[in-house]
């Protein structure tokens, strides 16, 4: 399983999340970012050991459908009343393989094969609409991008890209 302490990289540090307000909603986005599938548990205590260094979120407050834990509100970026036995933790129903240190995504363990969906490397947004929420569905893939075809496209396909862009 895709399960740890969470830590941030940031300017070279690592440092980590405290357990304050934290639940499984704050998991499901951590679990999302990572591309781990949903959130089994949201950890708290330390249960994955005492991280070191900085603590940079606490009081993080997510709706669960933010699509990174910088999304979501806390206390301020390097503001907490917490020490590392308070350090949060998630765990996830997917399992991936760490990437090497200074790589920027994490890699599938369990990828699908070849001419499968591969969703896990593309993003989607929308474009020439009057706000971030609406406008046409455009994907980007591979250094490409292009649109969707709207053959039996209905009202649930579309709250699936509201949702994975934060649009509610």
């Amino acid at each position: 399983r895709c399960e740890g302490r969470v830590e941030i990289s940031h300017s070279g540090g690592r440092g980590t999340v405290c357990d304050n307000d934290w639940d499984l909603r704050d998991a499901q986005v951590v679990c999302r970012q990572l591309g781990c599938g949903a959130a089994v548990s949201a950890t708290s205590s330390a249960s994955f050991g005492q991280g070191s260094g900085s603590i940079y979120l606490d009081n993080v407050n997510c709706t669960g459908w933010e699509l990174s834990i910088f999304q979501c509100s806390h206390r301020g970026w390097g503001v907490h009343k917490c020490g590392h036995s308070e350090d949060a933790g998630v765990v996830c129903s997917e399992t991936i393989l760490l990437t090497p240190p200074g790589s920027p995504l994490p890699m599938c363990q369990s990828c699908p094969a070849l001419g499968e969906r591969q969703s896990y490397a593309s993003t989607i947004s929308l474009v020439n609409g009057r706000n971030r929420c609406e406008g046409r569905v455009e994907i980007s893939h591979s250094g490409g991008r292009g649109t969707v075809c709207d053959d039996s496209w209905d009202l649930k396909d579309a709250q699936v890209v509201c949702r994975q862009l934060g649009c509610g």
